[in-house]
């Protein structure tokens, strides 16, 4: 009886993966209605698998989830910043625990999040990790665990570069590459630049000891408008990046580095901090690379000193031009992403049928 019994759960669990009814779980970071590119990595997730009929959640971790606009503006909605679109996805909070997760189903889970994958180390489903950034794999990691222990053993990367820092210290988990997406709204303009300078860092304190730094050492220039690019619209933030005429760049622990490639893609060249993993993308024509966080500020000077006299090298944009064209496209990266979750989905249907055929040989 028992075995009849596991055999129609184990049908029920295969026919709701071939039939794309499985359930797939996305866990977001609420960002507070603060824009940021790993957030847009895990609604573009969500909504390729949308796209080819798969049954995809954004899955929060509170019920207040910064879906909507506040009164007093204090935060943007998602179709704010990201665009209505993806504010029609299904989105589902873990709150009140009354999520349900069946073997048929998928969750996804950024590796900062290290306490939700030991509260679903128990739990029978296809689980996955999101590392988008190196620098938070063990923030929340006990001493001496890996991602394995909690039985995540496969993870989704963006860079080559760090799937081989990962695939170091998590040596059972097998890691997989999508390359973000850097949206077609980040485009060229015929209208000449305007001297404004996008700067965007990690830390804020950054932007500020720039931008006080450059008025003080050079007076000269105090014509020149600086913006920080926090808090914008992806649409906002586009439009305003194609006005500049150089963009500076902070980010140490990045991965992979959204921002000067949108840049690029704006034909805006990027003076930058060379971070500590260096993204494939990067090479020394393509951008203004340095390692001295304090000669920022004369670089900058020397630049628009460049701008103004129209004196700029002309293989810097043509090295920009052809990053660029190496870059995934939205049906690239929809594809990518599709195609790797179907071999997942592939793999789990094996497992069931596996354990379907071993129950029906006992019953025999």
């Amino acid at each position: 009886m028992a075995d009849n019994i596991n055999v129609k759960k184990i049908e029920e669990s295969l026919n709701l993966v071939k039939s794309k009814e499985s359930k797939i779980f996305v866990l977001t970071q609420d960002s507070k209605g603060n824009p940021k590119a790993s957030i847009a990595y895990n609604y573009n997730l969500v909504k390729s698998l949308v796209n080819e009929g798969y049954n995809a959640f954004i899955l929060h971790e509170n019920n207040d989830y910064k879906l909507t606009d506040s009164q007093n503006g204090e935060w943007m909605s998602i179709s704010e910043w990201l665009g209505e679109e993806y504010m029609e996805l299904n989105h589902e909070s873990i709150e009140n625990q009354n999520l349900k997760i069946s073997p048929e189903d998928f969750i996804f889970i950024p590796e900062l999040y290290a306490h939700v994958m030991e509260q679903l180390s128990n739990i029978t489903c296809g689980k996955i990790v999101i590392s988008q950034s190196y620098d938070y794999i063990l923030e929340t990691l006990q001493p001496g665990t890996s991602w394995s222990q909690y039985n995540f053993l496969k993870c989704i990367t963006t860079t080559e570069e760090q799937k081989k820092h990962i695939e170091s210290l998590m040596k059972q988990t097998s890691v997989d590459v999508i390359e973000p997406l850097i949206p077609n709204s980040f485009n060229t303009k015929d209208k000449p630049s305007k001297p404004i300078v996008s700067i965007h860092t990690r830390d804020q304190r950054d932007t500020m000891k720039i931008i006080k730094s450059f008025y003080l050492k050079y007076p000269q220039y105090r014509w020149i408008t600086f913006r920080d690019m926090r808090g914008l619209s992806q649409s906002e933030f586009a439009n305003t990046l194609k006005d500049c005429c150089l963009s500076v760049w902070i980010d140490e622990t990045s991965s992979y580095g959204t921002f000067p490639l949108e840049s690029m893609k704006c034909n805006v060249p990027v003076l930058g901090l060379v971070p500590n993993m260096l993204p494939e993308w990067m090479n020394e024509d393509n951008g203004i690379w340095i390692n001295n966080k304090t000669h920022i500020v004369d670089y900058v000077a020397d630049y628009i000193q460049n701008w103004l006299e129209d004196n700029l090298n002309p293989n810097l944009f043509e090295s920009m031009l052809k990053t660029n064209e190496n870059l995934s496209n939205k049906e690239e990266f929809y594809s990518v992403s599709v195609n790797l979750f179907q071999g997942y989905l592939n793999k789990r249907m094996s497992s069931f049928e596996e354990q379907l055929s071993k129950l029906q040989t006992i019953e025999e």
